[in-house]
């Protein structure tokens, strides 16, 4: 399914305007202290003409047929392209600089830099806090990509005293 670059999007989020939609589909979650559990995703990219997408993703653990499943995570924020790279940041010629701040239920918030170019988004944290019942993360790493019209994500994660490595990754059809 192609996409059409909507009209009110700002010309600086041009190089997200191949998120914009409603994204779901399935994945897995496997993390030390964590069984491995197949995951379902509904993720959301939008805009209101400012110069960013906005971002909402809800997270369940598969349910049968009848049932949705339970919700593994909330998290919404905001992504937009940055005027410069971060000093020490070395781009493509086809890559832009990303910033990304999210939020999770959880009480966490973490915030991204990286890049976008080509259908793909790499980013890394720039810093995580949490509250005080919040989450206990060191930091992370994400990957999305477009492959053949589909959105394929992984997140590497160094949490709870474990070393970064994969936490959770899905397959995602444009729905909208």
């Amino acid at each position: 399914m192609s996409f059409v670059i909507p009209d009110d999007l700002a010309p600086e989020a041009y190089p997200l305007a191949w998120l914009v939609g409603r994204w779901t589909g399935h994945g897995e979650i496997e993390y030390p202290g964590i069984p491995k559990a197949e995951i379902v995703q509904d993720i959301v990219f939008d805009h209101d003409g400012g110069p960013y997408l906005t971002y909402s993703c809800t997270t369940r653990l598969r349910g049968t047929e009848d049932e949705p499943g339970v919700v593994w995570a909330v998290e919404s924020g905001f992504w937009r392209v940055a005027p410069s790279a971060p000093e020490g940041v070395t781009l493509q010629d086809y890559q832009h600089p990303l910033e990304i701040v999210m939020s999770d239920a959880s009480g966490l918030l973490t915030c991204y830099m990286g890049a976008v170019g080509n259908g793909r988004i790499d980013m890394a944290t720039r810093f995580a806090a949490a509250t005080e019942t919040g989450p206990e993360v060191r930091g992370a790493t994400r990957m999305y990509g477009l492959v053949e019209g589909e959105l394929m994500w992984a997140w590497d994660l160094a949490a709870f005293g474990q070393e970064l490595q994969s936490y959770m990754s899905a397959r995602l059809k444009r729905a909208q």
